[in-house]
Order: structure tokens, then C-alpha cells, then sequence
């Protein structure tokens, strides 16, 4: 049986937003799951109650303390031990649940990854998904995307075989292409990092490396399944994704495609490189985000991506 700890008290628009979410996920999950809401339990079951929801299907752990998206992450983990995401780390440490999603402070989250349940030996740094959608209708992914933006070669390279094995086992693409992130197609082109990265990865069979990509290829058809970048540049690229998003709405342009920009369409992504499944949800995240965050989150479960992530590293 699956369990699925829920960052209730996490986001801008906690606990109403998670709470509904949560409703929405338990609709389409399968019934041998159970949602471990953490957080104030007398709020959560008023929401609850509010909308009819049966409270004896839904197990709620009691945390008195929020870490509030303007405290300092590190502090505020060490501080506040009767958090939702602290208990929440508690509990994944315990293995009393078997995945972790928040909506909160992304630094305090990081900062309970790290002081809880730890990288995997081997990873030298973990990393940020981020999906890219095609107009084909799928999705590649990028890492990083805003958890190291200073990294040398060899931490790219993990990089890679992590980006790999995400997308081979919870998108099911049999053989992922993966491509650098670069200004040039051309072996030679680029900074210090990328020739060094490229010449690393160009002989690999850790993975199928297909060269470099530029900018205006990652969101192509055709392009890599797994797209790699520090997490300075991966970051700018996801920001500006979701802007072009936004101007379009703002211009009242409606299409599919673009649609698939919004961060509500996947809801959270995973840390990749830890000991358990944890995925971080956007801050703003409302009802939809909520719910695709709890989906995604066990599709990772299911995907049993910690275990193969491990297996590849020892």
C-alpha cells in the first residue's frame, strides 16, 4: 500500500488550495493509496467536513507550526519542529510514508532533503526537474532548473544519467536522447563547462548523448528527451517559459499548446539524487497545481525511481 505525505500548511494559498487539491487527487487515485495530511488538523477537517468528505478516509498528522514562505529555510527547519515539513521529513525518515510534496518554502525543503534523508552515495550534487512540453503532445524534461547554478562537468554528467533515468521509467521512453544545453550545435562551441561536459559525455554509455541543442530547440519537436544545464541557465529557461505563458494570457490568447506552459498542468517537480521521492510544488500553486502535484508525486512512488536511482550509483 502506497502512502503519500501532504504538505497541507505549504503555499500561498494553504490550506484551502491543498486541501481541495487533495480532494480532486483522492478522485482519480486508486483506493489502496492513502493521503497523510500534515498540518493543523483542526483547519484541514473543517475544510473537509466543509465538503462533505468522509474524515475516517483520510489520516491527518498534527503540526502546531508553519514555515512561512518569508522564513529563512535552513533556521526555520531547525527551529520549527513541529512543522508540516518538518514532521513530513520525520516521517519519510521513518519510512512511515513513502513520498513527500510541498507547496512551501522551496529552501526549507531543500534544507529537511539535506538534513534528513541525504543525497545518494555517489551523487555529488542533486538536482531539479524541470518538464518541457512539445507540440507533439509529450513532454522532455530539463535539469537542472534552479538547485545548483554553479556546477563543473562531472556533476552535468549525473546530471544526465538522472534526467535518463527519469524519463525512461516515469515517462516510459524506452531509450531517452539526451542533448547539452549549448549556443552552437557544433562539439566545439560554447563555454569551458559545456566543451568539458560534451567531451565527457560524447563516449558515454551511461546514456544515449546526442550532441548539443540550442535555445530554440528545446521546445521542438524532435528535441532531446533530457536536456541538460546548470541550474542557473536551466532556471532562466523555465522562467521564461512560464512568462511567454503569462504574456499570452494577458493578451487573451488561448492555445493548447502554450496551455501546457502553465506549471498547474504537472504540479510539482522531483528532487533527483535523494533517498526518497520528494516533490516541490510551485509556491503559488492553487486546486489543479495541488492535485497534479499528489499525482506526480505517485507516479514517481510507482515508478520506484529512488531504487533505480540507487542501484545506478553504487
Amino acid at each position: 500500500m502506497m502512502r503519500i505525505g501532504i504538505d497541507m500548511m505549504g503555499g500561498d494559498n494553504a490550506p484551502e488550495a491543498t486541501t481541495l487539491g487533495l480532494i480532486e487527487a483522492k478522485k482519480i487515485l486508486p483506493k489502496d493509496i492513502t493521503l497523510v495530511l500534515i498540518g493543523n488538523k483542526d483547519i484541514i477537517q473543517e475544510i473537509l467536513k466543509r465538503e462533505g468528505e468522509d474524515l475516517s478516509t483520510y489520516e491527518i498528522v498534527h503540526a502546531s507550526e508553519i514555515i512561512e514562505m518569508t522564513d529563512h529555510p535552513a533556521k526555520a527547519f531547525a527551529k520549527k519542529t513541529n512543522s508540516s515539513i518538518t514532521i513530513g521529513f520525520k516521517l519519510l525518515l521513518k519510512k512511515e510514508i513513502d513520498g513527500f510534496a510541498s507547496a512551501g518554502n522551496t529552501g526549507a525543503m531543500l534544507a529537511g532533503t539535506m538534513y534528513t534523508i541525504k543525497q545518494v552515495p555517489g551523487i555529488i550534487r542533486p538536482c531539479l526537474i524541470g518538464p518541457l512540453p512539445r507540440p507533439d503532445g509529450s513532454f522532455g524534461v530539463m535539469t537542472d532548473v534552479g538547485l545548483n547554478p554553479d556546477c563543473k562537468a562531472d556533476v552535468l554528467y549525473q546530471y544526465a544519467i538522472l534526467g535518463n533515468l527519469y524519463a525512461k521509467h516515469v515517462y516510459n521512453i524506452e531509450v531517452p536522447t539526451v542533448g547539452l544545453l549549448n549556443i552552437g550545435t557544433e562539439p566545439e562551441k560554447g563555454n569551458m563547462l559545456a566543451k568539458a561536459t560534451h567531451e565527457a559525455m560524447k563516449e558515454s554509455s551511461d546514456f544515449n548523448f546526442v550532441g548539443n541543442v540550442e535555445g530554440n530547440g528545446v521546445f521542438k519537436d524532435g528535441a532531446p528527451d533530457v536536456i541538460i544545464s546548470d541550474g542557473f541557465t536551466g532556471n532562466i529557461v523555465l522562467k521564461q517559459a512560464e512568462a511567454v505563458y503569462e504574456l499570452m494570457k494577458q493578451r487573451g490568447i488561448d492555445d493548447e499548446y502554450f496551455n501546457r506552459f502553465n506549471y498547474d498542468t504537472y504540479g510539482g517537480t522531483p528532487i533527483l539524487g535523494v533517498n526518497a521521492p520528494i516533490i516541490i510544488g510551485h509556491g503559488a500553486s492553487n486546486t489543479e497545481a495541488i492535485k497534479n502535484m499528489i499525482l506526480h508525486t505517485k507516479d514517481v512512488i510507482e515508478a520506484k525511481l529512488t531504487e533505480k536511482i540507487i542501484e545506478a550509483f553504487k
